[in-house]
């Protein structure tokens, strides 16, 4: 019998009211991609209407940001006064490409814009007392936050003090107490009313270069032309792609393929991408990384001096700066993690094995803080649990949290406030700083909290969008599911559960993944399992299978074929709810459920 990996979560049924299955048909929408729609929360027409809308007409008015006529004055009275902006910028791939977007506005408008980046390891998140410091010597009269500042009360005060007007820019979760800032734009304000609350720090500032490039000549295209650095600073910060983000990542992804400036050009030759085959894939992995790498390991001034640069030959050093920075964070990454393996490990028969029954992963070690969050996120993958990973610096601690889905990070942290230095962040990722010797009463507490959470089978959980037989898998299916794009977060690729097939070939293919080729019918479905060398000794020609996995296509000789790529295998008859599809009669067992389907396949 093959034992699925994950923890199989099948689709529950939806009706889909007359209402969705009209905007289906004017959409030219499978019914079947339409209902999936609906179980995400696309429950009627007007919300089909308006996930197909052009990107353009999905775009909010920047005037309905909280404070955004505040903003836009100030930055008026400081183009007619010649004053000096500071804008300072998060270090990773969000912060920057933010920073990117409002210091080019700016300079744009005429006025002197000066980009800050913290360091990492010297003065963390949030507006610092160094950079206020640094406005001061630079003569700048204003500073603009991006992706930050929300929460940096005292360090806005000292600038007050200093004569200095913080104007910030923010999109996340908003404290009990604001900071006494001329402006704060964030849609997550309780007292806002813009439409769209998920926008990613880049998307905030996007937005807020279009309140300001309005009524200057070429200003509305000058503005939509910086949604390429948006839509790289909205995949890298793992906002939903739904709403207005989907729309301004339609339009930057159409930007980054016909005319990338001249900093992207150079990361996509030190990845070896095409302009021209640029799709979120290659931002997550190849573009992202990369920018935020000069944070890590370095200074991430790098990679705002690379986004800004006008002159190919000036990116491409920065682009090669970049890239050796890249290859040094993947060897500390990797250390790190088997060092944090190691630690957290108990002996298990003589062998060093995770422990079983942890609710969350919880390491700490002498590690870069700029790692800490990858070593975080690679634990959540292996063990399927949430982690916290803490970058030990003498009397504090720095720590990355990354989640399962199970947990709410940003919930389970300010459970714990009281113990903490400073936090932030939000359900799926955040990070703290804590006093050594309050580490011990923080796993305590953050435990017990990813206990209650726990689901009770251990294993990662695998949503399925759709669950079919495999007859029903047609090209009219890939298609629909194909106009779901862009996909990220909050509108993952849709992941299919393809039911009764029979293996007709199973080999293992260099590259450690497993290829299997699966009959249905009258033909047969080529699959490819990326990572899962294992398949292809579970897995054996004649065995009845469900299988879980994307559904994508190739074309070779002029021809197109269906293809599977296959994230996990289970016997048919293992999951009652792929009996049920298959019209077979519940099984008692995956044997008498396997000898059912055999019979209906024959």
């Amino acid at each position: 019998m093959i034992e699925p990996r994950y923890r199989w979560q099948f689709p529950e049924a939806i009706a889909i009211d007359s209402g969705l299955q009209a905007a289906a048909e004017r959409h030219s929408l499978d019914e079947r991609v339409a209902g999936l729609l609906a179980r995400r929360g696309l429950l009627d027409g007007a919300a089909l209407d308006s996930f197909f809308a052009a990107p353009l007409d999905s775009l909010h008015d920047p005037r309905l940001l909280p404070d955004a006529d505040v903003f836009a004055d100030r930055i008026g009275r400081a183009r007619a006064a010649g004053e000096r902006i500071l804008v300072f910028g998060d270090f990773d791939a969000d912060g920057l490409t933010g920073l990117a977007i409002l210091t080019i506005t700016f300079r744009r408008l005429g006025i002197e814009a000066i980009p800050y980046v913290p360091s990492r390891l010297d003065e963390g998140h949030g507006l610092s007392r160094t950079a206020v410091a640094a406005a001061r010597e630079a003569g700048a009269t204003v500073i603009v936050t991006v992706d930050c500042g929300t929460t940096s009360l005292p360090e806005i005060a000292e600038a007050q003090a200093l004569g200095i007007d913080v104007l910030v820019t923010d999109h996340h979760r908003v404290p009990a107490e604001l900071p006494n800032a001329v402006a704060i734009v964030n849609p997550q304000r309780p007292d806002g009313r813009y439409p769209e609350r998920r926008l990613a720090g880049s998307g905030v500032a996007f937005k807020l270069a279009q309140l300001l490039l309005a009524d200057e000549p070429d200003g509305p295209e000058a503005a939509l032309a910086l949604t390429d650095l948006a839509t790289i600073g909205s995949v890298a910060d793992v906002v939903p792609i739904l709403g207005e983000t989907r729309a301004i990542v339609q339009l930057g992804l159409e930007r980054l393929r016909a005319e990338p400036r001249p900093g992207i050009v150079a990361l996509l030759a030190s990845a070896g991408v095409a302009a021209a085959a640029i799709d979120m894939e290659t931002i997550g992995f190849a573009l992202a990384p990369r920018i935020n790498a000069a944070g890590r390991v370095g200074e991430a001034l790098v990679a705002a001096r690379l986004l800004l640069a006008e002159d190919a030959a000036e990116a491409n050093a920065l682009a090669a700066e970049l890239e050796a920075a890249n290859l040094s964070r993947r060897d500390m990454t990797k250390q790190a993690v088997g060092e944090a393996r190691t630690s957290i490990a108990v002996l298990v028969d003589g062998v060093e094995t995770p422990p079983p029954d942890a609710p969350a992963t919880i390491a700490r070690g002498p590690w870069p803080v700029g790692i800490v969050g990858l070593v975080a996120s690679r634990l959540v993958e292996e063990m399927g649990r949430p982690a916290v990973v803490g970058a030990e610096l003498g009397p504090v601690i720095r720590a990355s949290c990354r989640s399962d889905g199970s947990l709410d990070l940003g919930a389970a942290l300010e459970a714990c406030t009281d113990l903490f230095i400073r936090f932030g962040g939000h359900a799926g990722a955040a990070g703290f700083e804590i006093a050594t010797e309050r580490w011990p009463a923080f796993v305590e507490r953050f435990t017990a909290l990813a206990a209650v959470a726990a689901p009770r089978d251990p294993r990662t959980a695998v949503s399925i969008d759709l669950a079919l037989p495999a007859s029903a898998i047609d090209y009219s299916l890939h298609r629909s599911l194909a106009r779901l794009a862009p996909c990220g977060a909050g509108n993952p690729e849709p992941v299919v559960a393809v039911l009764g097939l029979v293996v007709t070939r199973s080999r293992e293919v260099s590259g450690g993944h497993t290829q299997l080729t699966l009959k249905r019918r009258l033909d047969i479905l080529d699959g490819i399992a990326f990572g899962r060398s294992d398949l292809a000794t579970t897995v054996s020609e004649g065995d009845l299978v469900d299988v879980v996995g994307r559904l994508t296509s190739r074309r070779f000789g002029g021809f197109e074929s269906l293809q599977l790529e296959i994230r996990d295998v289970a016997t048919s008859g293992t999951h009652r709810e792929a009996a049920v599809i298959l019209g077979l009669p519940e099984a008692t067992d995956a044997a008498a459920g396997a000898v059912a389907i055999a019979g209906a396949l024959a």
